[in-house]
């Protein structure tokens, strides 16, 4: 009698359990759920990736890289000069990144190695290197001034930006593009995460 009064509270014991493991199976579920929504929702609407194809951004930024694109910046306000940005380019229906040389109002110049915005001539500490090695060996770093043939109006209207290659000899940007419109600007470019010795901050001058 006492082995089968143990028997079944030992029943009754594992029959009690069994829901609280389902419950909290179910908990994990759902709180496996939630996490992979929030992942997706800051992924889609808050950051992006972005894979740096071809050498436009060299030597700053080199084929293969992988960035991550802030999204939501520019919903708070509008890009700055010397920032690096993304845009889509519905002509072409790619991405491409290239850094902001000029805003609305501005007018730009560009001529050999110097750039002038509103008629004062702009240092570019981040391709510095590269005039002074183009220099040296007797050229230019740039290839293609501005205004020219293909665009002759150098005032950035509002609602656009003036945005150019670091790579300024190998770059399709508004010199050929013309001006971006603010509402093809996907994000700032904020951070290299791949490959990992290269991950970093990326600096906005």
């Amino acid at each position: 009698m006492e082995q089968d009064q143990v028997s079944n509270q030992t029943s009754v014991a594992d029959q009690s359990t069994q829901p609280r493991r389902k419950n909290e199976l179910v908990e994990w579920i759902k709180a496996i759920a939630v996490a992979v929504t929030l992942v997706v929702l800051v992924r889609w609407l808050l950051f992006a990736p972005f894979i740096v194809d071809g050498p436009s951004m060299e030597p700053n930024f080199y084929t293969g890289e992988r960035l991550i694109v802030n999204k939501v910046l520019y919903d708070f306000r509008e890009p700055k000069h010397g920032e690096v940005v993304v845009f889509h380019v519905p002509a072409e229906d790619r991405d491409l990144i290239k850094r902001v040389i000029g805003v609305a109002g501005d007018t730009i110049e560009y001529r050999g190695d110097n750039l002038f915005v509103n008629g004062k001539k702009v240092e570019e500490p981040y391709i510095q290197e590269a005039i002074a090695e183009a220099q040296k060996q007797g050229g230019t770093y740039n290839n293609s001034d501005f205004p020219n043939e293909m665009r002759s109006e150098n005032k950035v209207p509002e609602g656009h930006i003036f945005v150019m290659g670091d790579h300024r000899d190998n770059s399709t940007d508004s010199r050929v593009l013309g001006f971006i419109p603010l509402s093809e600007v996907i994000g700032r470019a904020d951070v290299i995460f791949w490959p990992l010795n290269q991950m970093k901050f990326i600096n906005h001058y």
